[in-house]
């Protein structure tokens, strides 16, 4: 399997690859509005609330993961299919297009994200959406031992919350039901990830940043909704740590219940 984070040199050695625009706003903005605007040429756009998620609901959360057929033909249709080497990027360091490339990564396709996203590409964006044929992509169940329950997140070992520190404190939430974070979790903002230029930091750092895991597998990640857990997940196994687990309900499923709530 390829590594989960490629820099642009990796991709114009593979030209093979389809290259996945993955841009998503909480801000009422849309992804396909910017990829439309200019994207990376030949990139095609895939939309995370057609395609990475399945409808919300209070019982599952803002972005559940998507059922397997709606998610198997959301990429056939446009051009990635089960032998297809896929490279997400986005404008946010990763955060949205990680969902698509963990998603692959855990059904064992080949997937990892363009280190600096949009930015890190040189060249002219294109307006033109490029025309692949539909391809066979084969649906199969999420793997069970890649997914954490509401229990598990509630009560397992090394919990980790990828969301800025404000939202985790309870100081501040301006989406989900209640402010705070699931009891034991420890706050990994995924920011942390990345330097100050929005590039991955090196494995080394990674491993330092998260100190006292040695063992991703052991680890439950958790976000707002699912998404942005999948960049700690990511960046642990770029650190060599190996692979942890997604609880795809994450705050917008847990804060919906009764189950108690930490601050600070």
């Amino acid at each position: 399997m390829i590594p989960p984070v490629v820099d642009l040199a990796w991709l114009q050695a593979h030209p093979d690859a389809v290259v996945a625009d993955v841009r998503h706003y909480l801000d009422g903005r849309a992804g396909a509005d910017a990829y439309a605007a200019g994207h990376i040429p030949g990139a095609v756009f895939v939309a995370m609330d057609e395609v990475l998620a399945d409808p919300a609901s209070p019982e599952r959360g803002r972005h559940p993961l998507p059922d397997p057929q709606r998610f198997a033909d959301g990429l056939a249709a446009v051009g990635i299919g089960d032998d297809t080497t896929v490279v997400a990027y986005d404008d946010a360091g990763g955060a949205m297009a990680a969902r698509l490339v963990w998603l692959l990564r855990m059904l064992g396709h080949d997937a990892a994200l363009l280190d600096g996203g949009l930015a890190a590409f040189d060249g002219d964006l294109s307006a033109e959406t490029p025309e692949l044929a539909p391809a066979t992509f084969t649906a199969r169940p999420w793997p069970e031992e890649a997914l954490a329950t509401i229990d598990e997140a509630a009560s397992g070992p090394y919990v980790i919350d990828a969301r800025a520190g404000e939202r985790y404190r309870g100081e501040m939430e301006p989406i989900d039901p209640k402010a705070g974070h699931i009891p034991g979790a420890r706050n990994y903002p995924l920011g942390g990830n990345l330097d100050e230029n929005g590039r991955f930091r090196t494995p080394a750092q990674l491993r330092e940043r998260f100190d006292g895991i040695d063992d991703a597998s052991q680890v439950i990640s958790y976000c707002g909704s699912g998404i942005t857990a999948c960049h700690n997940l990511i960046a642990m196994e770029y650190a060599g740590l190996g692979r942890g687990r997604l609880y795809p309900g994450s705050w917008s499923q847990y804060s919906a219940t009764e189950r108690p709530v930490a601050k600070n």
